[in-house]
């Protein structure tokens, strides 16, 4: 495997943001601390929540209206990593 990524969460400080960056934070290394080089909290200010890998922005709250799942964060790290997304169980 060729370097591992960087997770990126910016959050609004202002809107008190930040516990649900570093829940997601949190959520991202438990499912694959070994597969990452870290997971960087960045505060901001506007109301911001977007989460970058190797700073490509796969998600934005501006632009879905609405926090992530950790489901698609998940998803979005094992795609980072060449895997396929992790299977669902109904």
């Amino acid at each position: 495997m060729a370097d591992k990524p960087s997770v990126s969460i910016t959050y609004c400080r202002i809107c008190g943001f930040r516990s649900r960056a570093a829940w997601l934070a949190q959520e991202l290394l438990a499912a694959n601390e070994e597969d990452l080089a870290g997971v960087t909290l960045v505060p901001g200010r506007g109301g911001i929540f977007e989460v970058r890998i190797d700073d490509e922005l796969v998600f934005s709250h501006e632009q879905a209206g609405r926090f992530p799942e950790p489901r698609e964060l998940k998803d979005a790290v094992r795609a980072a990593l060449g895997q396929e997304p992790a299977s669902r169980h109904d």
